[in-house]
This record gives structure tokens, sequence and C-alpha cells, in this order.
């Protein structure tokens, strides 16, 4: 079993054993169907922001790795710029994981 089937197996686990007390709640009839959705859509909105987040921030380490090894003694500004830009780039996955928790904790069919 290679490393990263390893990871996604235990990432899959523990996203079971997370939503797993959800599946215990009762619902209303009505709602159940839009409960559902709200879930998917939470999921769905947090996953797609880390995985952009992960990718942009993969990214701007590796140009700032690769501007100071051209150019040594400019160092100290990318590196401000540097933490500058993963702070944003994290602020946007704070966000949606906000916007994740609304979706979840509307109550649905009350308004």
């Amino acid at each position: 079993m290679s490393q990263k089937n390893r990871i996604v197996g235990w990432l899959l686990f523990f996203l079971a054993m997370a939503f797993t007390p959800l599946a215990a709640q009762t619902v209303d009839p009505a709602r159940a169907s839009v409960f559902k959705v709200s879930l998917i859509a939470g999921g769905a909105v947090i996953a797609l922001a880390v995985i952009a987040g992960a990718f942009g921030q993969s990214k701007a380490i590796s140009s700032a790795c690769e501007s100071i090894s051209r150019n040594p003694a400019a160092g100290q500004n990318i590196r401000g710029i540097l933490i500058f830009g993963l702070v944003l780039i994290e602020t946007l996955v704070i966000y949606a994981l906000l916007i994740t928790i609304i979706i979840l904790m509307v109550k649905w069919g009350a308004y």
C-alpha cells in the first residue's frame, strides 16, 4: 500500500467517524432532503477551499524558494511578502470554514 493510499484511507476513516453522530440525529422528514443537501454543500465548500488554499500556498512557497535561491540578498523582502501572501490565502480558507458552519447551522424551513 503506497503512502498516498494510506493517507487517503486514514482521512476517509476520520471523516466517517466525525459524521457518525449526524446519522444518529433525527430530522423532520419535510426538511430532511434540504438538510442532507446542506451537509453535502458544506463539505464541498470546505473541501474546495482547502484544496485551492493548499495549491496556492505550495505555489507561493515554491516561487519564494526559487526567488531566494536566485537572489539571496533579497531574502528578507521575499520572506515578508511570502508570509503576507500566505496569511491572505489562509484567511480565504477560514472564510470558507465560516460559510460552511453557517450553511450547516441554518434552520431550514424556519424562514
